[in-house]
């Protein structure tokens, strides 16, 4: 009797995205929530509190995405760099580059006879590729894409961002500050949960991460606010 294929879920080609969003929301929710019951706790009027959170908003989206683009563009030129050495060094060693990539198979555990035809094989195939998956650990699906890793940042920061945003929008101005502390407590274990669960983690454990970090730097920020009162 024939057996169903079994497809396996595997989340390695989410990380270079995933971890772009991950840190985007997080930064805009704590953020923008920090500036937001800093100035809040300041005694600023609703007015100065809303365009404090839309500025911060803006200004850290731009700065997420010009961050985030710039560090993963770094790696890139990495690669691409290791992977010029790759192509001189097939083209005028061949034979050493091959030694090398077998070399490379039997510390893996293969026998030296069959590590050897792995490699011709994969040499003949596509030696650059191969030296560039075994050597360099350079993948298609882990390849740096700053682009997109910059437009993840900028658009979870955003995303994040808007919950305290709303808040300082919509809460009454006596409470913007207790009312953007909870919402943000929320808002920061919902997506910590969510980040843990697409990474394959404990979504519990990923809650309480970022939650932990969020409260800490409310509670900063307020202090802060406080040492700064205008309502005096």
């Amino acid at each position: 009797m024939s057996r169903s294929r079994h497809p396996e879920v595997h989340r390695s080609d989410r990380a270079g995205w995933l971890r772009a969003a991950v840190l985007g929301a997080n930064d805009g929710i704590v953020s923008v929530a920090g500036l937001v019951v800093g100035i809040a706790a300041s005694g600023a009027s609703a007015t100065t509190i809303l365009a404090t959170g839309i500025a911060g908003t803006v200004a850290g989206a731009m700065s997420m995405a010009a961050g985030e683009y710039a560090s993963v563009q770094s790696q890139v030129d990495t690669e691409h760099a290791d992977l010029a050495v790759e192509k001189r060094e097939l083209r005028e060693d061949p034979h050493s580059e091959l030694e090398e990539l077998a070399a490379i198979y039997r510390h893996r555990g293969l026998t030296p006879d069959l590590a050897q035809q792995v490699a011709v094989q994969l040499t003949a195939h596509d030696a650059l590729a191969a030296h560039a998956r075994d050597e360099l650990g350079i993948t298609d699906e882990l390849r740096a894409r700053p682009l997109q890793a910059a437009m993840a940042s900028a658009g979870a920061f955003i995303c994040g961002a808007a919950l305290p945003v709303l808040t300082a929008l919509l809460a009454p101005h006596a409470y913007v500050a207790q009312v953007t502390t909870a919402a943000t407590l929320v808002g920061l274990g919902l997506t910590g949960a969510m980040a843990a669960r697409a990474g394959g983690a404990p979504p519990l454990r990923g809650a309480v991460r970022v939650m932990f970090w969020g409260a800490l730097a409310m509670a900063a920020a307020a202090l802060i606010g406080q040492l700064f009162d205008t309502a005096r």
